[in-house]
């Protein structure tokens, strides 16, 4: 494959990865509104360890562990972050109209 068919992979890849991601985001958010319902804190250490031990151990490479944890690690600030805007909007009505950054 020449260069051009390797980047219109990747591009393929990117679009699969976009849409994994946003499938996180609704599981996440789902998760959310489990948390705010229960009075569940949005930052849970243990979780977060268990998702990176999950990564760690799936992991074929040619990734390191160390660099698919920084990737993770964004990952679950962003879905975090996501979680914590959809609590304050249900608690916030003035807020409902507003959506995060894209």
């Amino acid at each position: 494959m020449d260069i051009a068919g390797w980047r219109a992979h990747i591009d393929e890849i990117d679009r699969q990865v976009v849409q994994l991601l946003n499938e996180r985001c609704r599981c996440a958010l789902a998760i959310g509104q489990l948390k705010r319902d229960g009075s569940l804190p949005v930052y849970e250490p243990r979780r977060e360890a268990a998702i990176m031990e999950n990564v760690a151990r799936h992991n074929t490479g040619p990734l390191s562990d160390r660099a698919l944890r920084l990737i993770f690690e964004r990952i679950i600030d962003e879905m975090r972050a996501v979680q914590k805007y959809e609590m304050l909007a249900a608690d916030n009505p003035m807020a409902q109209d507003h959506t995060p950054e894209k």
